[in-house]
């Protein structure tokens, strides 16, 4: 695999697996998911703003924020709001992050009808980079499509684009 190509595997019909390694030291890759400061500059697919990040990362904790589509040329998405309520489990400064991530309200309030998602993040470090593995389990091979439907694994390639663009500036 090289830098800036995300692989991807499925397993079990239920778990998602992705990686990539980002030409950054860990400890900032990890600084990237878990300051509000770095995370409104990346978090979210092309042309998509964080105007809503609230986070307290601790096991226990709660990141609870809005992705807003603000590109006029996204058309019907120009304008729509993504609530999301991620609550932390486990955090190991700099190796992992284990959290379930539901789609949520303005208020906070988990929407059952989404899939929630089991995701641990590992950041191993590659000689000076950092290789990504995002771990996603669903509930279901059905929530995993569905979530794959919504166009995810795209979202998450331009998501993991504009954080190595934002390392890039930072580093």
């Amino acid at each position: 695999m090289s830098i800036n190509e995300i692989s991807s595997i499925v397993e079990n019909d239920r778990v998602l697996i992705l990686e990539r390694i980002f030409d950054a030291p860990r400890d900032l890759v990890f600084n990237m998911f878990k300051e509000p400061e770095h995370l409104k500059h990346w978090w979210g697919p092309n042309g998509w703003e964080l105007p809503v990040c609230h986070i307290d990362f601790r096991p226990g904790g709660i990141w609870h924020f809005c992705m807003k589509c603000m590109d006029k040329n996204q058309g019907e998405f120009y304008g729509m709001e993504s609530w999301g309520k991620v609550v932390y489990k486990d955090i190991i400064e700099p190796e992992t992050i284990v959290y379930t991530d539901y789609f949520s309200d303005a208020e906070g309030n988990i929407n059952q009808d989404m899939p929630s998602t089991e995701v641990t993040l590992e950041f191993i470090d590659t000689d000076g980079k950092t290789k990504l593995v995002n771990r996603a389990e669903y509930v279901s091979a059905e929530a995993l499509k569905s979530v794959m439907d919504m166009g995810m694994l795209q979202g998450i390639t331009e998501t993991w684009n504009r954080l190595e663009d934002r390392l890039n500036e930072i580093k």
